[in-house]
């Protein structure tokens, strides 16, 4: 389309056809909509809508820029009557405009004749419009700072950035580029200049702000950078200021964006409610961070580096210098087989294995003891590939955790090599983290590594692919019940390992709050604990049996417990003989004691006559005893009642056990028979 003249721009401005749009900024960490920035358009009766990239140099060849800017605030500041008052209004100044040195009353008068405070007005200057007059331009951008608006610098790295005028002009807010940013997921030189930006504007206190979001794995990305807002079709399209109250009412009512599937988003609860006046930036800035980091790096009692591309120290933690008897410095920039040649050829595969993306982990490794002469520490060694933000491999993340301790115990204990496998080796815990509505957004390397499942196929509910089809409705059920209340999660169910093998899992998982105590993430943890539940089937069979036998066998036992010999258990068979329920807390030396001891006044009882709490405190077996036990009734029985100490794996006493047994019918015999023994002596004795 052919450049257009001045007269008819001038008719142009004249019947208010150059008109704002408005393009949404949105606070990346929540979603949350944050602003406008205002972009002009010239409504054309013929053409259609024109871009401002052929009407702004037109309006600037011709001196209509200063009558343009005005009709553009004018109608921007009206419109803004009903945008919410803690929302921001961006509008680009352009290279003549900096070097009008009447902008800034121009600016105010229009704002005051609106009512709108230039408190919420962001006024973008592009880098190019500071070359021509630069110490011009910097007057006039601190004059309109002075008067209250916030200043961003438009374009940032784009071919004229100057460190000087982020060091001259009294910016608020720093913009990357929509060329950067869109090609952030395939290029990686984008990544690392998008990067830079935010790092430096960071640094430097300012807002960061990146043009041309377009995706929500861009967005991400940017987050993940931290990165403080976002424009772009992702978040909505310019629009004319007819169609702005629609866009309010979307945007201030929608939930933020997020990584569930777009048929879920609708329904979806949010993931964030913060209050928009909350500062954007909770974490520490970078600086803080990695001054945070880099004493958790030196301070953790594992040996910690990263190896580059060609296998060469780029970092060294102190507790990995130690271990290697070497300095620090002696690490950076020598390659493994530099620093560990006698190593070298052990590790070469794992580290090839790295940096093709495969972890290698728990791998078991020798030292010298720097402090004992002639013995050696063990350690595990994990080799993992470091990924940058779109899962490229930049190098290997190597740990070191000395096992020695471990090793002696394990060693002292005698225990198997199958049990360090499973408890050192397969150590079952899989971390996880998951949104407010359940979506996984993260799971442990490890949990592709068990079920065979991929990390991308297993986030959101993709993990449900290996569960267990029984276990499937009653676990849903409890995640369900966690998301409702924010209670902690302890459920127990089945996944399919890579093997095909069901095997148990325990995943227990806590919340995250905000300050305002909204949830923000889930963490959780997947244990495997498929040995244990078996083991607990088998005691219960175990149990079942032993219970069996104890009901069935035809004498009666009775357990009790130290000191005071109450008991705890008993069998059929010996209630069936005492004609009575043996039940806590009966004290089984009850129903040991001859008739008189149920006289009140009988004198006391005599240590013999409490076989079990003699044999508890003896620590020996007492008996077989015969007693004449005596019923309520009236009636009695003689039983017999052997008592034997039960001893803890460290010899103490912990209770006793009682046998007891019915003889009353052969001892009762016996004395008849004593009886017709002593008539018959008599009889003949008799002369």
């Amino acid at each position: 389309m052919a450049a257009e003249d001045a007269s008819d721009l001038r008719r142009a401005l004249e019947h208010n056809e150059i008109v704002p749009y408005f393009q949404p900024l949105v606070e990346l960490r929540t979603g949350l909509l944050r602003g406008f920035e205002v972009l002009a358009r010239w409504r054309h009766p013929l053409r259609g809508v024109v871009s401002p990239d052929e009407f702004i140099p037109l309006a600037e060849r011709t001196g209509l820029n200063g009558l343009l800017t005005g009709s553009l605030l004018r109608t921007v500041f009206i419109n803004a009557r009903d945008i919410p008052a803690h929302l921001t209004l961006s509008v680009n100044i352009s290279l003549t405009q900096l070097t009008d040195l009447t902008l800034p009353k121009h600016i105010r008068a229009a704002a005051e004749h609106a009512g709108f405070p230039l408190s919420r007005l962001v006024l973008e200057i592009t880098e190019s419009s500071l070359l021509g007059n630069t110490e011009q331009a910097i007057r006039i951008a601190q004059e309109l700072k002075e008067q209250g608006s916030r200043l961003a610098l438009d374009d940032f790295g784009t071919g004229y950035s100057s460190l000087r005028h982020l060091q001259s002009l009294p910016l608020d807010e720093l913009k990357i580029d929509a060329t950067f940013v869109r090609s952030m997921n395939h290029t990686r030189e984008s990544r690392k200049i998008a990067a830079a930006i935010v790092g430096l504007g960071n640094s430097l206190g300012l807002l960061t702000v990146a043009e041309g979001v377009e995706t929500q794995a861009i967005a991400d990305m940017l987050l993940w950078l931290g990165c403080d807002l976002g424009q772009g079709w992702l978040y909505g399209r310019p629009v004319p200021p007819e169609e702005l109250p629609a866009v309010l009412a979307i945007r201030m009512r929608a939930s933020p964006p997020s990584t569930m599937a777009p048929d879920t988003r609708a329904t979806a609860d949010p993931r964030f409610t913060a209050d928009p006046t909350m500062p954007m930036r909770l974490e520490a800035l970078p600086t803080q961070r990695l001054a945070q980091l880099h004493a958790i790096y030196d301070g953790v009692p594992v040996g910690l580096c990263f190896l580059d591309l060609n296998l060469r120290y780029v970092s060294v933690n102190k507790r990995l210098a130690e271990i290697h008897q070497l300095p620090v410095a002696a690490h950076l920039g020598r390659s493994f087989a530099e620093v560990l040649p006698g190593q070298a050829l052990l590790w070469e595969p794992y580290l090839h294995c790295a940096l093709n993306g495969e972890a290698s982990t728990d791998l078991e490794i020798c030292y010298p003891d720097p402090s004992r002469l002639g013995r050696t520490r063990t350690y595990l060694i994990n080799f993992q590939p470091a990924r940058d933000e779109v899962d490229e491999v930049i190098g290997i993340s190597v740990s070191v955790v000395d096992i020695t301790r471990r090793k002696q115990i394990e060693q002292a204990l005698s225990e198997s090599e199958d049990h360090y496998r499973h408890t050192v080796e397969l150590n079952p815990e899989v971390p996880w983290t998951a949104a407010p509505n359940g979506m996984i957004l993260d799971v442990s390397n490890r949990w592709e590594k068990l079920t065979g499942l991929s990390k991308s196929d297993s986030l959101g509910d993709g993990w449900l692919k290996v569960l267990h089809t029984d276990d499937l409705e009653p676990t849903l059920n409890a995640w369900s019940a966690s998301l409702r209340t924010g209670a902690p999660l302890d459920i127990k169910y089945r996944i399919r390992w890579r093997n095909g093998d069901w095997h148990w899992m325990r995943a227990r998982a806590a919340v995250r709050r905000g300050e305002d105590g909204t949830i923000l993430r889930w963490y959780g943890t997947v244990e495997d604990i498929d040995d244990h539940h078996k083991a607990e089937e088998a005691l219960r069979r175990s149990e079942a049996r032993l219970q069996a036998i104890f009901n069935a066998v035809p004498i009666g036992i009775v357990i009790a417990e130290a000191p005071d010999g109450r008991v705890i258990m008993s069998n059929p068979r010996a209630e069936t003989i005492l004609r009575t329920t043996v039940a806590p807390p009966t004290v089984i030396d009850d129903y040991c004691r001859d008739s008189h001891a149920y006289d009140p006044d009988a004198p006391p009882d005599k240590p013999e006559e409490h076989p079990l709490a003699t044999a508890i405190m003896s620590g020996r077996t007492i008996g077989p005893k015969e007693y004449l036990r005596y019923y309520i009734d009236g009636s009695s029985s003689w039983i017999s009642l052997s008592a034997a100490p039960v001893f803890d794996p460290d010899g103490k006493v912990s209770g006793g056990v009682v046998a007891i047994q019915d003889i009353d019918e052969d001892k009762r015999k016996m004395e008849r028979l004593s009886e017709l023994n002593s008539v018959l002596r008599i009889k003949l004795t008799k002369p």
